[in-house]
């Protein structure tokens, strides 16, 4: 196993209910894993990666949007056009949801031909996303960790369609860290992906490492989590005054 995967089981320690999913994108068929063996969704290959073992999916193994958004065809009419999603109630007419088409994140075409998935506990190739499901304690120890050093803000994007290219493939082109929390996302909801309430943090290649060792030095639970409410303004006010008297003697 490569030292990525030796990096990444920091995130064992948070016990989560679900198993963080990797995801990797590729041109040609990965060996060693097996192809999924029935079509879904896009945004369901998140829970069946939860559920177990590694797969691949290619085209023909996507019941939804996921071909088009991972540039492996061309994107239908009725789709670009609005019609779906205004047919389905999400929109109120066909130009609303054809907007999207002007800014959701899609792959450039013919640069991927397969996305592999794989639970964390059985990963065996470095993840171009990772895929996290969190209840909201867990999910802030996770942000905290992406700006403990940067001070970065957290920005969360997402549609009311389409949600899965906000979580797989938006992190992977921008390089930023993504997150929503469950049952915003239409067809998402609708074949009931995840619960309702579940943090889903996207964070990408490039931001894992940097996550990963921030998670190793941080103070997972602060005092203020702990304790009570006239507590934490009392020492709020102790430390203002210490800091001021601090900032006198300088």
């Amino acid at each position: 196993m490569n030292s990525i995967k030796r990096d990444l089981s920091i995130f064992d320690k948070f016990n989560f209910e679900r198993q963080p999913v990797a995801v990797k994108y590729m041109l040609k068929k990965p060996e060693g894993i097996a192809r999924l063996k029935k079509p879904i969704a896009f945004c369901e290959m998140l829970r069946e990666a939860q559920a177990g073992s590694p797969f691949y999916a290619g085209k023909e193994d996507f019941e939804c949007v996921g071909p088009f958004l991972l540039g492996m065809v061309e994107p239908g009419a009725l789709f670009e056009s609005g019609q779906v999603g205004a047919r389905l109630g999400v929109f109120e007419e066909p130009r609303t949801n054809g907007r999207l088409y002007q800014y959701v994140p899609m792959l450039h075409k013919n640069t991927v031909n397969y996305a592999a998935f794989s639970p964390l506990d059985k990963l065996t190739f470095n993840p171009d996303v990772l895929v996290v499901s969190a209840n909201s304690n867990q999910a802030e120890i996770i942000l905290r960790a992406a700006s403990y050093v940067t001070g970065k803000m957290w920005h969360s994007k997402l549609t009311a369609v389409m949600g899965c290219s906000w979580i797989f493939i938006h992190p992977y082109v921008s390089g930023e860290l993504n997150y929503h929390v469950t049952n915003l996302v239409h067809g998402m909801r609708g074949r009931q992906v995840l619960p309702d309430g579940v943090f889903v943090i996207s964070i990408p290649f490039n931001l894992l490492a940097e996550i990963t060792e921030n998670l190793r030095h941080i103070e997972w639970v602060l005092p203020e989590f702990t304790n009570d409410r006239d507590t934490n303004a009392r020492h709020f006010v102790e430390l203002i005054q210490t800091l001021e008297k601090e900032s006198q003697d300088a």
